[in-house]
């Protein structure tokens, strides 16, 4: 298992906008976790299989924690309509390391724990000092030209990512945005 420092894992539930009930509430998951990153202060690593590896069971974990999160709220994965991806790396790593635990096994892990997604998971990346935030897409799991389930997500983590650190996070989201009424244009 990788060498996780801290998880993260918070709800909101948006219950109105613009003054109007939202009915059933809009719901967005975020599960964060700070982790070691195995490649930090090496140079340039050709080989980044030990951080996909690593993905795929940071994001196993997470994509666990978000569901039971949703079930305390009496929701299931069946119910996420949208999802989303984000990662920061420390000063002692590079971009690329993010990009090798975003993209090639993370999304399997996600897919399998909400029981489907057939579109791309969207995402983002970038290098991060403690406190840094990223702010992460979201899209409909199904369809990415789904305008209802367009939006986003910021994470933060007050003493994460150490220069030695990744932090990985994930957002489900359920219902879409509050109150979506933009159409496609026909």
């Amino acid at each position: 298992m990788p060498e996780i420092r801290s998880i993260t894992v918070t709800t909101q539930e948006v219950h109105r906008e613009s003054g109007v009930a939202v009915t059933p509430p809009t719901v967005k998951v975020i599960a964060t976790a700070v982790v070691t990153n195995p490649l930090a202060g090496k140079g340039l690593v050709k080989d980044l299989t030990e951080l996909e590896l690593m993905s795929a069971e940071v994001t196993t974990l997470l994509s666990a924690r978000a569901v039971a999160a949703l079930e305390a709220l009496g929701l299931s994965a069946s119910d996420v309509r949208g999802y989303g991806k984000g990662a920061i790396v420390g000063t002692d790593g590079e971009l690329e390391h993010t990009a090798a635990v975003l993209h090639p096994r993370f999304g399997a892990p996600v897919r399998a724990a909400i029981g489907g997604g057939a579109d791309i998971i969207p995402g983002t990346k970038k290098y991060g000092v403690p406190g840094s935030s990223i702010t992460m897409p979201i899209g409909n799991k199904d369809d990415r030209w789904e305008f209802d389930d367009m939006d986003s997500a910021e994470v933060s983590i007050g003493d994460a990512p150490r220069a030695n650190e990744m932090v990985i996070s994930i957002v489900l989201s359920v219902g879409g945005r509050p109150h979506a009424r933009v159409t496609k244009v026909k």
